[in-house]
């Protein structure tokens, strides 16, 4: 603090303004944007009433424009950056086929299957930068939840602590470990007679796995079990995934079910479809289906729910190319967002007591209705045959523009809650392509990962992968906001001493006391100001600390950097501790308290290990 003129006053206020905003954020009462915004606007009034001055220049060091800083941090836009490349491989849907490998690899077992995914997902943070990683698995995860008819919510916080629990193991499985590597040399270096503390690849590899596989145990077998299954806004207010709707297949020249035959009465290749009958000609043939093979012009008649629908539509586009190729093919119009909706025929409608085809829907409005749906009876005949009844629902599909371009239409009334996009999978290699490169760019430190992820971001809009509307929509305001207040926080709380404080202190009132318990209160003591500050912050910060702690009490260096290297990755407990946590914050639909409730038992069991195992794996008696 040499050369800066600060009061206690000033750290005292910066310690009850961070401890009321966390218990603010804690409480999930407000919405978080309001609640950062509110931590930086009076952290700024704070510094300007009470300003934290440079006697050699008079200047505010913590003056608005460097409160502001963070809204430039280049990790907050690498974040930003990588949400917009993973939304550019679910439009482009270039995981549904990984997705569907590892659902029949682990058919009827989804949760064996999460948990092959997250150990994979640890295991490559061991060797690859985990953010990289996270945003790789993140797309992967949400397909295989929606597959096996799980919350993505139950799988996206065990992904981020997996990844931060394999990137323990290794020196660069997380740039805190580089870091903390780096700052104890340098910290060696500067004091004479101090031995120089190297840190080797593998070195943290064996107290590593013991805190990563206690951690992983708690992440697989009881955070799936504690996190809410929550759904995305169109989940919650359509709550009819399971409706059925009667869709034709016609099977046109080239249709990949010609030839295909009946097993036990049922096709194989029509998965999670009831064919309720085959229209052969002027021949309707019923269940049972023994010994059919399916010919060239007949039609299957099907029931389906609206999501089996989609995913045809997303990775099997030629089961529909029967309706399809009476048009040009939507999914072919300039790169234009497929979309699928609900709409009711309304009383009164033109079309009540008329076929889709009578009507000349597709003419009209440019869409295919892909099924129709009526609770009242069983339909077994021809979608074109159907005479269609008000309250009836169709299913509709089409580009964007073409079914916003229902609202004027009076004979049906749009459920604008029902509207979903759907991948265009001609442009999944692409995306794959993209991805990979960003990916690899920033993971074998070609490129800075702001770099990389930037220039992917642009490369998926410039490539057609998405338009900028839905870039636009993968920037989370909340991450944007909460990452400015965390970092406002922990500048704040560098500059007035508030961190320096807490260290010298915690030091003097365990001086008494034995090393062990010494070596676990500056365990727990980092672990609880990384989910406050930065973890890079506090790896600079008590790194110096720890070796200075180590020096006096003569036990071996490594014991107390090790911890502030274990420690500084326990970022498990509020969304802005970790970059791995904020990049699942939007595809979970978390809340800052999902956060504090899965993360804070983690925490605490890696402490209490760390304080059985340490002592043991370092010779501290």
């Amino acid at each position: 603090m040499d050369g800066i003129v600060v009061t206690e006053l000033q750290m005292w206020l910066t310690f009850a303004v961070i401890f009321c905003a966390v218990l603010i954020y804690s409480a999930d009462r407000w919405p978080l944007e309001m609640v950062s915004a509110g931590v930086i606007g009076t952290l700024m009034l704070l510094f300007q009433i009470f300003p934290v001055t440079d006697p050699m220049t008079g200047q505010n060091l913590l003056d608005a424009g460097r409160l502001l800083e963070g809204f430039a941090n280049e990790a907050l836009m690498a974040i930003i950056a990588l949400l917009i490349i993973g939304q550019g491989m679910y439009q482009a849907g270039a995981l549904e086929a990984p997705a569907q490998r590892l659902a029949i690899m682990f058919r009827g077992r989804p949760r064996l299957t999460i948990v092959f995914v997250l150990l994979i997902a640890g295991i490559i943070s061991a060797f690859l930068n985990n953010t990289p990683v996270a945003v790789m698995f993140i797309p992967i995860m949400s397909a295989v939840a929606t597959r096996s008819d799980m919350a993505v919510s139950k799988v996206m916080i065990p992904l981020s602590f997996v990844c931060v629990l394999g990137g323990m193991t290794t020196l660069i499985g997380s740039s805190t470990n580089l870091l903390v590597a780096e700052t104890a040399a340098a910290s060696a270096a500067s004091v004479a007679g101090r031995a120089a503390v190297e840190i080797g690849f593998f070195d943290l590899t064996v107290p590593g796995l013991v805190l990563a596989s206690v951690g992983f145990v708690y992440i697989a077998l009881v955070l799936p079990r504690t996190l809410p299954a929550r759904e995305s806004l169109s989940g919650e207010m359509g709550g009819q995934a399971g409706r059925q709707y009667i869709a034709q297949i016609d099977l046109s020249f080239g249709h990949p079910l010609i030839g295909k035959k009946a097993v036990a009465g049922l096709f194989p290749d029509l998965k999670n479809m009831t064919v309720r009958m085959v229209q052969r000609g002027e021949n309707a043939i019923l269940p049972p289906f023994e010994s059919i093979e399916l010919q060239r012009g007949d039609a299957v008649i099907v029931a389906a729910t609206r999501k089996t629908l989609s995913e045809v539509i997303s990775s099997q586009p030629k089961f529909l190319s029967g309706m399809i190729d009476h048009q040009e093919d939507p999914s072919r119009r300039g790169g234009q967002a497929l979309t699928m909706i609900e709409a009711v025929i309304a009383p009164g409608s033109r079309m009540i007591g008329r076929n889709i085809q009578q009507i000349g829907f597709r003419y009209q409005t440019g869409c295919i209705v892909l099924g129709i749906q009526r609770r009242s009876r069983m339909i077994r005949v021809r979608m074109n045959e159907i005479r269609l009844e008000a309250g009836d629902v169709l299913l509709i599909f089409g580009t964007q523009k073409n079914t916003q371009g229902l609202r004027a239409n009076r004979d049906i009334l749009p459920l604008e809650w029902s509207s979903e996009e759907l991948p265009n999978i001609t442009n999944a290699f692409k995306a794959r392509l993209i991805f990979s490169i960003a990916i690899l760019a920033a993971a074998t430190g070609l490129l800075p990962i702001v770099v990389s992820a930037m220039a992917g971001a642009f490369a998926m809009v410039a490539g057609g992968c998405l338009n900028i509307r839905q870039a636009a929509r993968a920037f989370d305001r909340r991450i944007y906001l909460l990452v400015g207040a965390a970092l406002a926080m922990g500048t704040a709380l560098q500059v007035t001493g508030g961190a320096m404080y807490l260290a010298h202190n915690l030091v003097e009132l365990f001086s008494g006391y034995s090393t062990q318990v010494l070596l676990s209160a500056f365990f727990l003591m980092v672990a609880l100001l990384t989910n406050v500050l930065s973890n890079n912050a506090t790896a600079v910060l008590f790194t110096p600390i720890a070796a200075t702690i180590a020096t006096e009490t003569g036990v071996d260096p490594r014991a107390f950097i090790f911890a502030v290297i274990f420690a500084a990755n326990c970022s498990f407990a509020t969304p802005m501790a970790y970059q791995t946590n904020l990049l699942v914050m939007g595809p979970g639909h978390y809340k800052f308290g999902d956060y504090v409730k899965a993360g804070t038992p983690l925490i605490i069991i890696l402490w209490l290990i760390f304080s059985l195992f340490a002592p043991w794996y370092f010779g501290i008696s």
